[in-house]
């Protein structure tokens, strides 16, 4: 069954910037995607095409990527008669036709809301739900793995404006026996959160950021980990929360080195720090507080730190703005031996095809896979999907507030019901740790 109308218009994400939809129509009926937008976009990512016309939007319409969906790709696609079943003919076709290496002509936005309703359409021609056809084409079988949540509930970085360098800490409910539990678990543990901060910060601490996490005036990492530990025991679920950290470090890498105090103008150069004194700091956390993965702990381009410290390390070790989702980044980082997991972003490259790819390639080499949702999310469930597609049992999609991260978090909770008793929870079988690849790929 192939395509029968596309049409794109443009709509808004969850910060109120726009962002493309796309409808497109076979004989069973209209299939809806929308795409995510992040804040800081990867020097290495496929281009996000925006109009940069200041005068409307603050020059962040995509316009242009909309015109590209109805006036190029949806007459050639239409007239290709390719089967909406085939999505790697079909994305190949979106990249052909595009014909750039980082889909700047028509825009990684563009193709990517085609490639993701061609996926939902594909579903619906085998009358299958959306992750059994993502599984099928990633050749994963059943049963199914539901993944372990990263709720993101301290923010810092430049998400946020306090004085905290690293941009993101996690609550990973690891202890759950379901993803049920590992929610029940999470929210009651995000609320104790919210008393412990709204205690010792006072009530405009628990002001929620982009990602549903709270933004309180910390002074550093230790006193967040604090903050996390402390939440985890009043709930109850000490031993049963790990904890996780994106430090995006690249928004404080300056002239080789780290300022933790990137946030201060006047921040004093002689107290920043090399590669290998932030790699003994972690070190100092991981053997401190309950922590299986670190997110981005050195610049994208500060390889031998990477290396040396995944080496070392004994937890999961992140590759997102060093990886990008990019295959060709993911083989330089395989060689280079700089991570063992990768952040999954469908928008950094652009479709549903190298999505899969991508992730396949981390775990040929025993990584551990985390999909994630951008900081400007639409109320598309498809990431829901595609992590219990790919079996890799990790998934961030920020804290359990704001509908538009809690929509994926929905959607996991109704694939769990509709699996019943054909899947399990993941726990700590998705991460790898040091040289150790995660569980799940070693069964």
């Amino acid at each position: 069954m192939s395509v029968t109308k596309i049409h794109a218009r443009q709509i808004f994400d969850s910060r109120g910037n726009p962002t493309v939809e796309v409808d497109l129509y076979t004989a069973k009926g209209r299939f809806r995607a929308s795409v995510p937008s992040g804040a800081s976009t990867g020097a290495h990512e496929a281009v996000e095409l925006r109009d940069g016309d200041k005068n409307a939007y603050l020059g962040k319409g995509v316009s242009k990527a909309v015109a590209n969906v109805n006036d190029v790709i949806g007459p050639e696609l239409i007239k290709s008669g390719l089967p909406v079943t085939s999505q790697k003919e079909i994305d190949d076709f979106l990249i052909k036709l595009d014909g750039t290496p980082n889909k700047g002509k028509l825009g990684a936005n563009a193709i990517l809301g085609v490639s993701i309703a061609v996926a939902q359409a594909g579903a619906a021609e085998k009358g299958v739900p959306l992750y059994q056809h993502l599984a099928d084409l990633a050749g994963v079988k059943p049963p199914f793995v539901l993944p372990t949540p990263a709720f993101n509930v301290i923010n810092g970085g430049s998400h946020a404006g306090n004085k905290l360098a690293f941009q993101e800490f996690m609550l990973l409910p690891t202890g759950a026996s379901s993803f049920a539990e590992a929610m029940k678990i999470g929210t009651e543990t995000y609320h104790t959160l919210k008393k412990v901060i709204s205690a010792k910060y006072g009530i405009d601490a628990v002001n929620v950021g982009d990602e549903g996490g709270f933004a309180p005036n910390v002074s550093g990492a230790e006193e967040s980990l604090e903050l996390l530990t402390e939440a985890i025991k009043k709930a109850g679920y000490e031993g049963k929360v790990k904890i996780a950290l994106d430090v995006a470090s690249s928004e404080f890498y300056k002239d080789g080195k780290y300022d933790l105090d990137f946030k201060n103008p006047n921040s004093d150069p002689t107290k920043w720090i090399t590669g290998k004194e932030l790699a003994d700091l972690y070190v100092g956390y991981v053997k401190k507080y309950p922590i299986v993965s670190i997110e981005d702990p050195f610049d994208q381009d500060d390889w031998d730190a990477w290396a040396h410290f995944t080496k070392q390390s004994g937890i999961q070790i992140v590759g997102d703005d060093l990886t990008v989702t990019n295959p060709l980044r993911i083989k330089t980082a395989i060689e280079k031996k700089a991570c063992n997991g990768l952040l999954l972003k469908v928008n950094q490259i652009g479709t549903i095809s190298e999505s899969i790819q991508a992730a396949q390639l981390a775990q040929s080499d025993g990584w551990g896979v985390m999909v994630s949702h951008r900081s400007g999310e639409t109320e598309s469930t498809l990431i829901a999907d595609l992590v219990v597609a790919l079996g890799v049992g990790q998934i961030k999609t920020g804290a359990p507030a704001r509908s538009e991260r809690v929509a994926k978090y929905n959607e996991l909770l109704r694939i769990e019901e509709q699996l019943a008793g054909n899947s399990t929870y993941a726990g700590e079988k998705g991460f790898s740790a040091g040289t150790t690849a995660p569980a799940l790929l070693r069964k």
